[in-house]
This record gives C-alpha cells, sequence and structure tokens, in this order.
C-alpha cells in the first residue's frame, strides 16, 4: 500500500489567518465536519462512502504525470460499468453525506480538473456513451484567454447542457494557499461571475488547485457558499470527513493501470475525529508536524494500520484504545506532501485515510 502521495497537517495558523480561524473556532463550532464527532463508532460511521476518482487530460503523450491513455481510460470505462459499482453524480455524493445518508456499496465518483482540449474531444464522447457522469472543474482564465489546449466556453456549454456538472476552479489556477483571504476570496468570485455570464448560473463544487490549502482558505471557500471543496490527496470519502477538504484518487499513465482503479474503487474510508494539527499548512518550527487522530471505535486489525510519506520515514504509535500519533523522521521540503495511512478492511477491501500538508516556503 506504499503509495507516492504524502500529506501533513501543521500546528500553527498563519498570522494573517488568524482572525479567519478564530472565527471558525469560536462558539464550539471547532470547524464542523472537520474533526468530526468526538468519538465516533463503527455504527456512527458505518462502511457507506465512496472513492472520487481524478483525471486531468486524456491521450495526451507529452504530459504523463496528468495524462492518461486512452486505453487505460476504457479499461476504467469498461470496469465502472462491469456491474460491480454505482457511479454517481458526485452533487449527489455530497448531498448523501451532508445529509448522512447511506451510499450504494462501491460508490464512485468522477472528477476531472482544468478543462483541457482533451476533456471534450476524447473523455467526453467515452463517457457520454457509457452513460457515466461526471464534474469537469473549470479555472475561468483558460477559457476567456482561449489558450492553446483547453477548452472554450462553447465546448463547456455543451457538457453542461448534456448533464455534467461544472465546478470552480478558481480564475487563474493560483496556488491559492499562499494567498491572503482577501485575494482567496476574489479568485473564487471572479471564477464565479464569469459562470453566471457563460454558463448562468455558479458552480456549488469548488476544486483547490494542485490540492493546496490551508485552514484559512478552508474557511473562505466554506464562507464562499460551497457545497462541498476537493484536494488532491487520496482516500475514501466517508461520513466523518471533512467536506471542504474531500480527497480524490489521481489517476493517471503511471498510476493508472487496471489494477489501481479497483484497488482505490474498492476502498473503505477509515473514520476518524480529533485530526491534528488542525492547519494542513505547515511553517518554520511546525515541520515536520505532529499528525495524529482517533480512530472509529468498533474497527478489526487496527494493529495494521500503517502510514506512508514519500520521501520520508514515518513511525506510527498507538495510543490506548484508538488514537494514532504519526512521526516523521526529519522536515518536509516546501511544497506539496501527502501522507497515507490504510489498514485492511472487510473482503480483501482497504480502508484508506489521506492527509496532504502544504510546507510554506
Amino acid at each position: 500500500m506504499r503509495e507516492p502521495v504524502p500529506q501533513l497537517f501543521a500546528a500553527s495558523i498563519h498570522r494573517r489567518a488568524a482572525a479567519w480561524a478564530r472565527r471558525v473556532l469560536v462558539a464550539g463550532a471547532l470547524i464542523a465536519g472537520l474533526l468530526g464527532p468526538a468519538a465516533p463508532t463503527l455504527a456512527a460511521a458505518d462502511e457507506s462512502g465512496a472513492a472520487i476518482i481524478m483525471y486531468h487530460r486524456f491521450g495526451e503523450s507529452d504530459y504523463p504525470s496528468t495524462s492518461i491513455t486512452l486505453e487505460q481510460f476504457e479499461a476504467h470505462i469498461a470496469e465502472l460499468t462491469s456491474g460491480g459499482y454505482t457511479v454517481l453524480p458526485v452533487p449527489e455524493i455530497v448531498a448523501a453525506i451532508a445529509e448522512g445518508r447511506a451510499l450504494p456499496d462501491r460508490t464512485v465518483g468522477i472528477t476531472i480538473d482544468d478543462a483541457y482540449r482533451s476533456v471534450y474531444t476524447e473523455a467526453w464522447p467515452r463517457l457520454r456513451a457509457a452513460g457515466l457522469p461526471f464534474t469537469v472543474f473549470v479555472g475561468t482564465d483558460a477559457l476567456d484567454q482561449a489558450r492553446p489546449g483547453y477548452m472554450s466556453w462553447d465546448n463547456l456549454r455543451e457538457l453542461a447542457a448534456g448533464g455534467v456538472t461544472v465546478g470552480n476552479h478558481g480564475a487563474t489556477h493560483a496556488h491559492m494557499a499562499r494567498l491572503d483571504p482577501a485575494a482567496a476570496r476574489g479568485e473564487i468570485d471572479r471564477a464565479a461571475r464569469r459562470f453566471v455570464a457563460e454558463l448562468g448560473a455558479a458552480p456549488t463544487l469548488f476544486a483547490y488547485p494542485y490540492g493546496e490549502y490551508s485552514l484559512a482558505l478552508r474557511t473562505v471557500v466554506a464562507d464562499a457558499g460551497f457545497a462541498a471543496a476537493f484536494g488532491q490527496h487520496s482516500g475514501a470519502v466517508g461520513r466523518t470527513g471533512d467536506r471542504f477538504a474531500l480527497p480524490r484518487y489521481p489517476l493517471s499513465e503511471r498510476y493508472g493501470d487496471l489494477d489501481r482503479l479497483r484497488l482505490v474503487a474498492n476502498s473503505l474510508p477509515l473514520p476518524v475525529s480529533d485530526v491534528t494539527p488542525l492547519d494542513p499548512m505547515v511553517r518554520g518550527p511546525s515541520n515536520p508536524p505532529a499528525y495524529g487522530f482517533t480512530v472509529a471505535a468498533g474497527l478489526d486489525r487496527l494493529s495494521a494500520l500503517d502510514c506512508f510519506a514519500r520521501g520520508n520515514e514515518t513511525r506510527v504509535e498507538r495510543l490506548g484504545a484508538g488514537r494514532i500519533e504519526v512521526r516523521f523522521a526529519r522536515p518536509f521540503a516546501p511544497g506539496r506532501h501527502r501522507v497515507n495511512c490504510t489498514m485492511p478492511g472487510p473482503d480483501g477491501r482497504w480502508r484508506w485515510l489521506g492527509r496532504q500538508f502544504y510546507i510554506a516556503p
């Protein structure tokens, strides 16, 4: 289960974001949904969940880290339509989680980031023919500027008219976790205005560019009225997760063979609470972060839980019945890092919890 997707969470809150963070911490709110119930049980956080997969480009061999081959993609479609999965529109998955409703076993959601031209020419015809719903997250400047390799607004209107969900990905595809709250809100609002002008409505889902977010940015996105927001860290979506930091499994040429799709599409949530530190933005002496969480009571084989971070050694400590503390051998370099924690689940499936940390330069 070693996957090159590391993640971290920082204890100190960025000075510029302190005012925003305090708004979330007052009145006992402590970021509703971020920590989940104080002591979830397996009955309260059962197997119901979903695997949300993420693509970028299709058949663009010059970009193997973000593209998937057409042969791989067609194999994915064949697998997802084989009868073993329920592929639902992502807004339906989000609504079920928000309302505490159970999802069908092996629910899968499909997302695509950045609105590259190959989404329109390659992915859309194949997904439409297979009857598979999906969400495309769009950075509006690329369409406004008619950048080579991207869809046009006409293309996007065609997708939207065909039932495709359109999500907000900011205006410029900026590293938004680095921005102050006012600038981040400006990115979101500028994109929303363009969606209203071109499509007639603003999206209700958001995806963080590069998957990077901080506690302050999470608050900005929640305050903007979105139903949910997505990162780029692996993990199954479950009821105890944070709707404004939902995981997705990235799929590409290197990490997109059929075995990997089956592995992630069959994954189960790892229900946790009391995640520390609160802020995924890591600064100065907080690097490496002291990462920890409490696993829901009632899960079998907790002793088999392990955590991995690419480029760093991890030590997993179990405290009491269900508290897990993850310690790293050394600080992380600036940039994005992901940590994956997995443990065996029923029927040969895996429970999977991911966290992404952003190490400030």
